[in-house]
């Protein structure tokens, strides 16, 4: 007996899927960029219902981001298992604009998927979308696309193969580009998989925009020359008004009984081609023809409803979407930006059953924010939080926060003026433009202020109380379209985040408390 899921398995922000199965556990990491802890985790039994695992890369040592650039960070992991062990690779992206980019490439592993992972592995720099390829005799191939910043080049210029030595835990041996791509072009995010004495080589071109695509080439040589698949691309939203569009950027996964499934990237725009969730994740039956090529069921064009297999149902328990900060430690969907949860600027201890936000530096800042949010995945959705806080600055600021980047969020604030004293306003920076959307309305001076954010697609209204019983609105219904990929003049990759956040400009460090955090979803 079969059944269906629906598409994406995996909504809002969740990139890049690389997708694995050990024995009757299917796993799926996806890019977390300038997010902390890096790569997001997730296992399932079934296909269908999928459980968050605590990140692997938690400690500074394994990935330091202070400074890193918007969109920069962990880009494209890749997870893989042998010898008893899982293998992750990512990219620490350290520069992205202009003709250079910095991408330097590591690899972790870990006897359990829930760590602890090692401390990390260099690699290589040469270009970004890192995967490991084991392959039957044993040996170790990283695989990933080459950079090329000189003018008059094809700055994709390929993918490159260079063997891993376990035993010396570093590359040896000769770099061979494998294969150029097709007409379609910026050739990316290559995976590798052995069948029936070939080598299959999957790799992501188009661009990751409206243009994405899946494409396959296949060698009896791991080394090539590769045989190009006659009906590329494999899968692909481009020109077609499927519901999930920017389909690309997959990897294989067979199951227990024999059966083939892509996972891939995808997104939903709301307007204007926009899509404030960010990139998400999506599967895809496929089938093998009789020559030896692989296909999604039912055409090119990614389904929103796909069969699954009658595998085991599992049912994981999932985090709560109501955060009360009593636990020991805080829940696995919290993120920061760029730097990891240490007691000199966020803590659940310090003041028994509330969340602690020491001022950090501004929603510009590479560096240091204090800043803790989750992803926003649905189209619908309420958040609401209780603050504690008593600013004496204007410097001085902490409340509830739609983020994308530091050139692109919306912030409900508490703040203090100097004629109003304690005072709240809306603050909104589109494309890098600050502005006061809401300057001030005066608070009491004592006393929680709770706060409120509803989503309906692209709008947000925000409301506000003294006492979490009666609620005002605060400013107009706010256009948060311009928290998306879609919306900047460079390229970008997240999604939209919702949480808490306080700065002091001062420096002087001033705590905001946070009692609790709701989030309830629609559609």
């Amino acid at each position: 007996m079969t059944k269906k899921i629906v598409n994406p398995v995996l909504p809002g922000f969740h990139p890049d899927p690389s997708i694995l199965r050990v024995g009757d556990d299917y796993f799926i990491a996806t890019s977390t960029f300038e997010w902390f802890p890096g790569v997001e985790l997730y296992h399932s039994k079934d296909l269908e219902h999928w459980e968050l695992l605590p990140s692997p890369l938690q400690r500074r040592s394994q990935l330091d981001m202070i400074g890193n650039i918007d969109s920069g960070g962990v880009w494209a992991p890749c997870l893989s298992y042998s010898d008893g062990l899982f293998y992750l690779i990512y990219t620490d992206m350290k520069s992205r604009t202009g003709a250079y980019k910095d991408s330097h490439n590591y690899l972790v592993t870990a006897e359990n998927i829930e760590g602890p992972w090692s401390e990390p592995i260099y690699l290589n720099s040469s270009g970004f979308d890192p995967s490991l390829f084991h392959d039957e005799d044993g040996s170790k191939w990283l695989l990933n696309m080459l950079w090329d910043y000189r003018s008059g080049n094809h700055s994709f210029a390929g993918i490159v193969i260079q063997q891993y030595s376990t035993e010396k835990r570093r590359l040896v041996g000769p770099v061979t580009n494998i294969f150029k791509g097709t007409e379609l072009g910026v050739t990316e995010a290559p995976h590798v998989y052995k069948r029936n004495g070939y080598y299959y080589l999957v790799t992501a071109e188009g661009g990751t925009g409206y243009e994405h695509a899946v494409t396959i080439a296949r060698s009896p040589s791991l080394f090539g020359p590769y045989e190009v698949d006659p009906t590329n691309p494999v899968l692909t939203s481009h020109r077609t008004d499927a519901y999930l569009q920017k389909g690309g950027h997959g990897s294989l996964v067979e199951t227990q009984q024999g059966e083939w499934y892509l996972a891939h990237l995808c997104g939903r725009p709301v307007k204007d081609d926009r899509c404030i969730l960010g990139r998400e994740t999506a599967l895809q039956k496929c089938y093998w023809t009789s020559d030896d090529w692989i296909r999604v069921e039912g055409g090119s064009s990614p389904q929103t409803e796909v069969e699954i297999p009658a595998l085991e149902e599992f049912l994981p328990q999932q985090e709560e979407n109501v955060d009360d900060f009593t636990g020991e430690n805080l829940k696995h969907h919290w993120k920061s930006l760029r730097r990891p949860f240490t007691s000199d600027w966020v803590s659940i201890k310090e003041r028994e059953g509330y969340l602690r936000l020491k001022g950090g530096e501004s929603l510009n800042s590479l560096h240091r924010q204090s800043l803790l949010a989750r992803r926003l995945d649905s189209f619908e959705a309420e958040v609401e939080t209780c603050l504690e806080f008593s600013p004496e600055y204007f410097q001085q600021m902490a409340g509830l926060i739609f983020y994308y980047d530091t050139e692109d969020h919306v912030y409900l604030n508490v703040s203090h003026d100097e004629e109003m004293g304690r005072c709240l306003g809306i603050i909104e920076t589109t494309a890098g433009k600050y502005e006061e959307i809401v300057r001030k309305i005066s608070l009491p001076e004592e006393g929680p202020i709770y706060l409120k954010g509803i989503v309906n697609r692209e709008r947000l209204q925000f409301y506000y109380s003294t006492d979490g019983e009666e609620w005002e609105k605060i400013g107009g219904e706010a256009d948060i379209s311009h928290l998306s990929d879609d919306n900047a003049d460079y390229i970008r990759f997240t999604g939209t985040f919702i949480g808490m956040c306080s700065q002091d400009l001062s420096g002087a460090g001033t705590p905001a408390d946070f009692k609790y955090f709701h989030y309830t979803t629609g559609k």
